[in-house]
């Protein structure tokens, strides 16, 4: 009852805060999912949040999936309480749509999904609200060198801050390991053919997730907006940057565990050829790439990216590796750091940070100029 409680009044602070910057309509709709055998229970379906502005300028729409262990709340509202980026790119004219990965959130967990996960407070202290506060340690996946600049969170970024706290009661289960992959691939698509036509907008985890989706529907993916995407290709960032075995394969085809459709075709993903790139800066991890004559990505090729990188975060480091593979596989991307924008001090959280509005009005003017690789605008 508490938890009803609480979305009712997100919803009514919601209409709120539209009514007094023009009307807009909200709808709730979910995508995907199947019955089981007997019929008696339904898995893979994603709840997503529609917000129509009053006046759109775009027919084309956004949809914005959240990273790990976060809901669709990181758009809705900053911990400060702020408006969020639903809210800035409704006022630009277009329409949003917020979708809860399945297993998430409204989206809803089961038990077939399998064991959930849950990120404790130090783990979101030291990778995503107060990175500056802790020294480097050896073997440790913290105290990266760019952590010094992280200036933007709002508050301190410890526990017993309002802000904070906020944040970490925003905090929730997950499903582990690969599961997600296919369910949230699966959603998106779901979604895209309801809906048509989109930008597809990801944070962190579903970085991977959002090349499954453009896998999938190459047709209906009009651009992708990887803010932080999950990476760097093949394997762990090593650390301060990555929390993972740098030399063990986890992503076989490149950016993602689930298949990706490759030209020359793959028989295998072993076939998939990888060279390290060393870095000589020491800020900058060294990048696995293909080795040889590349093979493209034939479906994400379609669609332009943008790979959005923060001056302070962890992300810093190796971000870039991901914008040169998507290149290298024929993938229109654009790699930028904030701070090439005169964005400076941000972390991992870009949404939920001080300067956040400022944030989604470039990414908006990106999109509002960029051009597909036919020629075409990327919104109609």
């Amino acid at each position: 009852m508490k938890r009803a409680l609480a979305g009712l009044g997100l919803a009514a602070a919601l209409l709120s805060s539209c009514a007094a910057q023009g009307p807009a309509r909200i709808d709730v709709l979910f995508a995907g999912g199947s019955y089981n055998a007997d019929q008696s229970r339904m898995t893979g379906q994603a709840h997503v949040l529609k917000l129509t502005p009053r006046h759109a300028r775009h027919a084309t729409p956004l949809v914005f999936v959240p990273g790990q262990g976060q809901t669709i709340a990181n758009f809705l509202g900053t911990p400060d309480g702020r408006e969020g980026w639903a809210m800035d790119f409704l006022r630009r004219g277009f329409t949003v749509y917020l979708m809860d990965q399945p297993g998430r959130g409204a989206s809803g967990y089961d038990v077939a999904y399998g064991p959930a996960e849950r990120q404790g407070p130090l783990v979101l202290e030291q990778r995503f609200t107060a990175p500056e506060t802790f020294e480097a340690a050896p073997g440790m996946a913290y105290g990266w060198p760019q952590a010094v600049r992280h200036s933007q969170w709002p508050g301190t970024g410890l526990p017993g801050d309002p802000a904070f706290d906020q944040f970490f009661a925003s905090q929730v289960e997950y499903v582990s390991g690969s599961v997600s992959s296919v369910l949230v691939a699966e959603a998106g698509a779901a979604l895209l053919d309801r809906i048509g036509p989109a930008v597809v907008v990801t944070h962190s985890q579903s970085g991977a997730f959002g090349w499954g989706i453009g896998e999938l529907r190459p047709q209906l993916v009009r651009a992708i907006v990887a803010v932080e995407p999950s990476g760097p290709p093949f394997a762990s960032a090593p650390r301060p940057w990555g929390d993972g075995d740098p030399e063990a394969v986890s992503k076989p085809y490149g950016l993602t565990v689930t298949p990706l459709t490759y030209e020359p075709a793959l028989n295998n993903p072993a076939d998939l050829v990888r060279v390290w790139e060393p870095s000589e800066n020491p800020e900058l991890t060294g990048c696995w790439l293909q080795d040889g004559t590349p093979r493209w990505l034939a479906h994400l090729a379609p669609a332009p990216v943008l790979v959005l990188t923060a001056e302070a975060s962890y992300h810093a480091g190796y971000d870039h590796c991901t914008a040169a593979y998507l290149s290298q596989a024929g993938v229109q991307t654009e790699f930028v750091r904030m701070e090439d924008w005169g964005l400076h001090g941000n972390g991992h959280m870009v949404m939920l940070e001080k300067n956040s509005a400022a944030i989604s009005g470039r990414i908006a003017d990106w999109l509002e100029a960029a051009q597909r690789p036919d020629g075409e605008p990327v919104l109609q």
